[in-house]
């Protein structure tokens, strides 16, 4: 399996560049470029990553998508004076060109094509194009918002036809809606696209109807054009998050995409004026997408996880609309929004309307606008000083009792030796002195100490432990934390557990998946999840997705221990599924314990967790009516004390 993460980077496409005083578009600028670049060689990633040499895509390619007509046009300035450039970009919505924009224009498409290559080669498992022009507004025959050819679009037809590939996600997340993109593929299923966008009731550029929830494709594309419209502006971490767990990550694991593209604007990102091109929130964002993909921890998240009721009206929306084309999204009870809590009766000037799309020269140099810009710099500076810790030297560790079963690992899991008696009495004796006094029994807890304690000291990310008792084990571990000053800890015990563990002060949240409800569960930090297992198909991904991600996140753990107890009801599939999509908390700090000794379980979670390659997750199942009636009972118990729960506005006031 390929692993590894590409790089494509060329300083070539900056020579585009505006030639005369625009006010809207002269914050398309090279530095947009240069100094995303020029930061990811600053903090490390550059040296990590694959590089790829960089091309111009070919006519053909590019005709993938745009007419011969469009393409000429754009050829033809390669020779143009200024004025006559002008004129011709007049002719398009906030668009210029430049005697080189051609030139450049193509090495983005090839770029775009190149990281394909990479990644369906097995080259690398993923990567990323520093490009410009972007490309998410150019349609078929028309430059639109800086846009010139939609680098993405033709990316994904050429992925199409070289690789024959029939399923691909396009995840739009800039802060504007890549109509281009929307219209080249409405009526292809073979394409889901999703966006989520700023929209304020269509008074945000590109000010479209199509931009609203209700655009779901044409033909036989309906249901696989996805847009989560944000109303109102200041949306936050929450936001973001509920449209993922509630929307996008429903609907790409049933979609089981082969091929997954970002078109991936920073425009919403922190201090950004509206366009992506405050520098240092565009560069800092790109470099933590980099570690993302490289597998770095992930730092926790700042603010409240309540996700406010304009972004649940507007993913209520979204999920009423899709309903019918969408397994995920059949049994749930959703009906459609009118009266919308930010629907403004005032009419918009169009004059108005148009200094949406980004800040005027007035604003960029403004006093207002600079002393704005100047505390933003120094919010950043704070922050990623905040969020950015060393990664760990190692990624996972793992203490295995099983003969040989080390040697079937990851190759870059890191195995640790067993500890001696000796060593094992006096690292319990550190923490707890009435321990288990038998030796033999003190391997087990001598073993799992050993790996957390490099956990919690960050020596490595994670780590994964073979033990005969998981309840135990489990039970000294969530002390031990406390001991060590955590605040938060999240336990998932899937199977039967034989011991208590103590969640009163809320330090411990206790999620147990379970064949039998647990007599002692119902509370807020002890939730009894009682789940049939689909034996042929992966049958988990509605209570990941839908309930056990919404209540992790709410929570914010600061470490998060999985247990695999006796008489479990989720498959390797699922356990697995569950494992990979905690990463994303607690930087990473996850430790697994294995009650069960199967080889495949514990090769399975050491992937998961070390994330060497892309992981097989099993074919997707619709949850059975039983399990949908035990998630929904369970979010409408707790949905107020985990709001991000809430994907609906009726969820939002039940129990209130």
């Amino acid at each position: 399996m390929a692993s590894g993460t590409a790089l494509i980077y060329d300083s070539e496409m900056t020579r585009h560049r505006l030639l005369w005083e625009d006010p809207i578009c002269e914050i398309e600028v090279p530095e947009r470029l240069t100094s995303s670049y020029e930061q990811l060689k600053h903090r490390g990633p550059v040296q990590r990553c694959m590089h790829v040499p960089i091309r111009e895509g070919n006519e053909e390619e590019i005709m993938l998508v745009h007419s011969s007509e469009y393409l000429q046009i754009v050829k033809s300035t390669q020779k143009m004076a200024e004025e006559e450039l002008r004129r011709v970009s007049e002719n398009y919505d906030a668009v210029y060109f430049h005697p080189d924009t051609y030139h450049c224009a193509k090495l983005a498409v090839g770029a775009s094509l190149q990281l394909v290559d990479s990644v369906m080669s097995g080259k690398v498992c993923n990567g990323i194009a520093l490009v410009r022009p972007p490309g998410h507004h150019s349609q078929r025959a028309a430059a639109n918002g800086f846009c010139i050819f939609n680098n993405v679009a033709i990316a994904a037809e050429y992925a199409k036809r070289k690789y024959g590939l029939q399923r691909i996600l396009i995840v739009d997340w800039d802060i504007h809606h890549g109509q281009g993109t929307q219209y080249i593929f409405e009526e292809d299923p073979s394409v889901l696209y999703f966006s989520w966008h700023r929209y304020e009731h269509q008074q945000f550029w590109p000010m479209l109807r199509e931009s609203d929830y209700d655009a779901i494709g044409r033909g036989k594309g309906k249901g696989f054009n996805i847009n989560v419209p944000w109303n109102k502006t200041g949306m936050g971490n929450s936001d973001y998050l509920a449209a993922f767990f509630h929307v996008l990550l429903p609907l790409a694991f049933e979609f089981d995409p082969e091929l997954v593209l970002v078109s991936a604007g920073y425009d919403s990102g922190i201090g950004d004026p509206e366009g992506g091109y405050h520098l240092k929130s565009l560069s800092d964002s790109v470099f933590m997408t980099v570690k993302s993909l490289l597998g770095d921890p992930i730092p926790q998240l700042s603010g409240e996880m309540v996700p406010c009721i304009s972004a649940v009206e507007s993913i209520q929306n979204v999920r009423a609309a899709h309903k019918t084309y969408w397994k995920c999204l059949i049994q749930e009870d959703i009906g459609l929004l009118q009266d919308l809590s930010t629907k403004s009766h005032s009419v918009v000037e169009p004059e108005l309307l148009q200094s949406s799309v980004h800040p005027t020269a007035e604003q960029a140099v403004g006093k207002s606008y600079s002393d704005e810009a100047i505390k933003t710099e120094r919010f950043l500076k704070s922050h990623m000083k905040k969020i950015l810790s060393p990664v760990p030297p190692v990624k996972t560790s793992a203490a295995i009792v099983s003969t040989g079963a080390e040697n079937l690992l990851p190759i870059s899991v890191q195995v640790e030796k067993e500890m001696d008696t000796k060593n094992c009495k006096a690292l319990i004796s550190r923490f707890y002195s009435e321990g288990v006094k038998e030796n033999e029994a003190l391997i087990p807890f001598g073993n799992m100490l050993a790996v957390l304690d490099k956990i919690l000291r960050k020596e490595v990310c994670n780590g994964i432990v073979e033990s005969a008792v998981g309840s135990l084990c489990a039970a000294v571990a969530l002390k031990h934390c406390t001991d060590f000053g955590l605040q938060r800890v999240l336990c998932i015990f899937v199977g039967e557990m034989d011991t208590e563990l103590s969640v009163e002060d809320g330090k411990n949240l206790l999620v147990n998946i379970c064949q039998k409800p647990s007599e002692k569960a119902g509370s807020k930090y002890f939730i009894s999840l009682n789940w049939k297992e689909d034996t042929e198909r992966n049958n988990f991904f509605s209570a990941a997705l839908g309930f056990i991600l919404p209540v992790a996140y709410s929570y914010q753990p600061d470490l998060i221990v999985i247990v695999v107890g006796p008489n479990r009801s989720l498959g390797i599939n699922g356990i697995s599924l569950l494992t990979s999509l905690l990463k994303g908390l607690a930087e990473s700090r996850i430790l697994a314990v294995i009650q069960d000794t199967e080889i495949k379980l514990v090769q399975s979670v050491a992937k998961a967790l070390n994330k060497v390659s892309a992981h097989d997750f099993g074919v997707y199942a619709s949850a059975s009516q039983e399990n949908v009636r035990e998630i929904k009972l369970l979010r409408h118990q707790l949905q107020q004390e985990w709001k991000m729960l809430q994907c609906s506005v009726a969820d939002c006031f039940s129990g209130s």
